[in-house]
C-alpha cells in the first residue's frame, strides 16, 4: 500500500518546481495506516484475529470482511497509481515543451518505462490471481512471490536511475524569474493588452534575429525572458497565442532554419549534418532528426539531397 503513494509523490516532486509535502498528501497513506491499526487491534478480538492469515493461507471460516476490503484496496492501488502517474507524465510533457528547448535528461524516459512495465506486470499478476480464485488454476505463491520480486526490482532500478537524475526545474535566485507551469486557462489572470503584445512580438523577433539565442542548446524560457527583460508569463503567453507555438517548437523552428541556411552555404560543406546541427543549437542526433522531420516533413539527408 506504500509503493503507489511514494511513486506518485516522487514523480510529483520531480515535475513541479514548487512542490511541497503538505497535509493533503497524507490522504495517500490512509489505507496503509488504517490496515496497520486493524492488524494491531484485531488481537483484542480472538474470533477476529483467528481468521486473519497474512501468509495468504485459506482459513476455515474465511477472512473477515474488513480484511478482504483491505486486500481489495491493495489490489486496486497498483492500477490507480499507475494511471495517476501517467497523468503526471502528461503534465510534465506540457511543462517541458512550454519551458525548455531540449528534452535531453529531463523527459524522465527511464521512469516512464519503469512505470509502464510495472503497470503491465501488476495487471498480469492481478489477472492471474483472479483466475486462481475463480478457476483454482496457478498457485497463490506465484502471484505473491511475483509481486514481491517485481516490487524489489522496481525499487532498485528507481534508486539507481533516480540518483543519476538531475533536477528538472531549477530554482532561480531572482524570484521574478520563474518557469510557467500553469495551464493556459490561468493566462486570464495575466494582464497583457494589445499594445504590449505587439511591442513584445516586435522585440522578440528582433532579438531572435540579431542575437540568435537559440544557438544555446540549453536555452530555457526563464533564460530568454531574462535576456528580453520580459516577464516569463508574458513571454510564454505571446509565444503560445501570437506565434501559435509552445516554447520548444518556437526555439527549434529557428534552429531548423539555421540548419537549412548552413546546408545551402558552401563554407559549411566540410561539416557533417550532425556537425551543422550542433553548430545550430541541437545537442543530440536523435532530437535533431526528430525535430527536423517534424518541421520540414523530410529527414536531414533527404533535404540535403533535394538541395543538391
Amino acid at each position: 500500500m506504500l509503493h503507489g503513494p511514494f511513486l506518485y509523490l516522487y514523480i510529483s516532486a520531480l515535475i513541479d518546481e514548487k512542490y511541497q509535502f503538505n497535509k493533503k498528501h497524507l490522504f495517500h497513506f490512509a489505507p496503509f495506516l488504517l490496515f496497520n491499526v486493524f492488524v494491531l487491534v484485531s488481537p483484542l478480538f480472538p474470533e477476529l484475529a483467528g481468521r486473519i492469515r497474512l501468509d495468504h493461507m485459506e482459513s476455515e471460516h474465511g477472512a473477515p470482511l474488513l480484511f478482504n476490503f483491505f486486500l481489495i484496496l491493495t489490489v486496486l492501488s497498483g492500477p490507480v497509481y499507475f494511471l495517476l502517474s501517467i497523468r503526471l507524465f502528461k503534465i510534465l510533457d506540457i511543462n517541458i515543451f512550454n519551458n525548455f528547448s531540449t528534452t535531453e535528461n529531463i523527459n524522465l524516459d527511464w521512469l516512464r518505462k519503469l512505470v509502464y512495465s510495472f503497470g503491465v506486470i501488476w495487471t498480469v499478476l492481478i489477472v492471474v490471481a483472479t483466475i486462481h480464485h475463480v478457476f483454482h488454476l496457478f498457485s497463490w505463491a506465484f502471484c505473491t512471490d511475483g509481486l514481491f520480486l517485481s516490487l524489489s526490482v522496481f525499487i532498485i532500478l528507481i534508486g539507481y536511475f533516480g540518483l543519476k537524475q538531475k533536477e528538472i526545474f531549477t530554482q532561480y535566485p531572482d524570484h521574478k524569474i520563474e518557469y510557467v507551469t500553469e495551464p493556459k486557462t490561468k493566462y486570464a489572470s495575466v494582464l497583457l493588452n494589445e499594445v504590449e503584445a505587439e511591442l513584445y512580438i516586435s522585440k522578440i523577433k528582433h532579438f531572435m534575429k540579431a542575437e540568435r539565442p537559440y544557438l544555446d542548446a540549453d536555452l530555457t524560457l526563464p533564460d530568454l525572458a531574462t535576456k528580453l527583460e520580459i516577464p516569463s508569463h508574458h513571454l510564454s503567453r505571446v509565444i503560445n497565442e501570437s506565434f501559435g507555438l509552445n516554447f520548444f517548437d518556437f526555439i527549434n523552428q529557428y534552429r531548423i532554419e539555421e540548419v537549412k541556411a548552413k546546408m545551402a552555404r558552401p563554407e559549411f560543406d566540410h561539416l557533417s549534418l550532425l556537425g551543422i546541427a550542433f553548430e545550430s543549437g541541437f545537442n543530440t542526433k536523435s532530437a535533431f532528426n526528430r525535430v527536423f522531420k517534424k518541421i520540414t516533413g523530410a529527414t536531414p539527408s533527404e533535404y540535403k539531397k533535394q538541395l543538391q
